[in-house]
């Protein structure tokens, strides 16, 4: 699913200009929602670490040691396996039926269920290369694509799961992997601002964080690092297991246009705060800057060591 573009994100979709056709919205009310999404692109969208990030740019060129490879293997499954608690709490705080069933199916999927297409024919994982499976998706396994109402459960599907395969490859091991004690305090750092603004009681903090994390990861950052991985698996590990990233490249941009969706239902509500919006928004991104700032720092120091495990 190709990247969507600043321009897409921050234009007057046909789902506002339907509602005010309808008499839905008044010309007053799209011209401020014009408005807000020019602030967004402004504030938001150009951040610096959405911009420009110098970890993934270099990671992109394929040349991280196999010591610097196993440092951000096991930093980036802290941050990822953690963000299962800001999910859940994102749904627990949710303040809507509807936004509590827009973040479940994030939340459950992560956990291994696959997304249901309601077009979707049998499994035809026995017509593809292992090599292809792992590129493109098993399709007994992933879908970027469709719903969790119904959709089945495999332990394999869960993506903490598929990070243990890409850890596998370079000697990480189950207990180096996902855990608290396993992250450096940038990566730490993140996980707990997840929780706090991403998981937040306040729906409008949350509402802004969410926003700003599906955007950040809708660009471009994914295919850095898929770039850089599959350099690596090509040149010398070639059991390097792809799918947790490539997985994610695709489906990226599926989320960042819900978060549009779900913004357009929101603004237009009688008690939505730009400024506790844009507050989220503005923190979270700042934690961003925060993991990819460290890690960025522990390369050019030289930091490889894998974080030991520390008695529970």
């Amino acid at each position: 699913m190709a990247v969507a573009t600043r321009a897409e994100l921050t234009a007057v979709s046909p789902r506002i200009e339907d509602r005010l056709r309808r008499g839905d919205l008044t010309k007053a009310e799209v011209h401020a929602f014009r408005d807000f999404l020019a602030d967004v692109d402004r504030d938001l969208l150009q951040h610096r670490i959405i911009a420009h990030n110098p970890y993934t740019d270099w990671f992109q060129q394929g040349t991280a040691t196999d010591d610097e490879l196993r440092h951000f293997v096991q930093q980036f499954s802290v941050f990822s396996n953690q963000f299962l608690v800001a999910a859940l709490l994102r749904v627990i705080n949710a303040p809507s039926l509807d936004q509590a069933h827009a973040a479940k199916e994030i939340l459950i999927n992560e956990l291994g269920v696959i997304y249901l297409r309601q077009d979707a024919g049998p499994g035809t994982a026995g017509n593809l290369s292992e090599d292809a499976k792992d590129r493109e998706g098993d399709p007994d396994l992933v879908s970027t694509e469709g719903t969790v109402d119904g959709g089945t459960y495999r332990h394999r599907a869960a993506h903490f799961e598929w990070l243990l395969s890409v850890g596998e490859a370079i000697g990480l091991g189950f207990d180096d992997l996902g855990k608290r004690r396993n992250g450096r305090p940038y990566t730490l750092h993140f996980c707990d601002e997840l929780r706090r603004l991403y998981g937040a009681e306040d729906g409008q903090l949350a509402e802004g964080a969410s926003f700003a994390v599906e955007n950040w990861a809708a660009a471009g950052f994914w295919q850095e690092l898929e770039d850089g991985l599959y350099r690596i698996k090509e040149s010398r590990h070639p059991n390097l297991k792809l799918a947790f990233f490539t997985w994610h490249n695709r489906v990226e941009a599926q989320h960042a246009g819900h978060t549009l969706e779900e913004l357009e239902n929101v603004f237009f509500d009688p008690d939505f705060s730009a400024e506790r919006f844009f507050q989220g928004a503005r923190e979270i991104l700042a934690a961003i800057a925060v993991f990819w700032t460290g890690l960025e720092r522990d390369r050019l120091n030289g930091v490889t060591e894998v974080n030991p495990r520390m008695p529970s």
